[in-house]
């Protein structure tokens, strides 16, 4: 079944254990990459996967947006996974804080498999809406955003036949008419 994280965590709320059962599978392989990839064995990273899911279950009833259960499952691992390091290192847990500090300890800082699947599916997204814009919008946007350098203000003008000074408000009502595009 294809249920959105809100159904399930509400089904998971009413004692459904289908649903309980549903979120660990959706979840499972993420949460325990976590702290393999940041260099923890196989136990470490099953006792943090546990561990998160006693504190999912725990918390069930406090999460203030279900919907948005893969971001705080993921949080939640890494900061498990930073908790146990830093035990391993001797480390105060006051360092915990610090962005800085989650960066020196996660060795691999490369999108998860399924974070990457997320970030490609946005892209295409993305890519699909640009495509459907009118000429003009298209080649603007394809020019400013799909090169590794954008041409000038002058180029663009010279390319889609418009004065220089427009380019900033074509730029601004093209970037709208994408923004409404992927808001449906």
């Amino acid at each position: 079944m294809n249920d959105s994280d809100l159904q399930l965590v509400l089904a998971c709320r009413r004692g459904d254990q289908l649903a309980w059962e549903r979120l660990i599978l959706r979840y499972q392989r993420l949460i325990y990459a976590i702290p393999l990839r940041a260099g923890l064995d196989e136990d470490q990273a099953a006792e943090i996967f546990q561990d998160v899911f006693t504190t999912l279950f725990q918390k069930l009833n406090d999460i203030e947006e279900p919907a948005k259960l893969q971001a705080w499952l993921v949080t939640t691992a890494r900061r498990k996974t930073l908790r146990t390091i830093s035990k391993a290192r001797g480390q105060p847990r006051s360092d915990m804080n610090s962005e800085t500090a989650e960066a020196a300890l996660i060795r691999d800082e490369a999108p998860l498999p399924d974070e990457q699947l997320l970030i490609l599916e946005e892209q295409h997204q993305i890519r699909t809406a640009v495509s459907l814009l009118d000429e003009r919008c298209r080649s603007l946007l394809q020019m400013l955003f799909y090169r590794s350098e954008p041409p000038s203000y002058a180029e663009l003008a010279a390319f889609l036949g418009i004065p220089e000074g427009s380019i900033g408000p074509t730029r601004a009502r093209c970037l709208a008419k994408l923004l409404q595009m992927l808001k449906k």
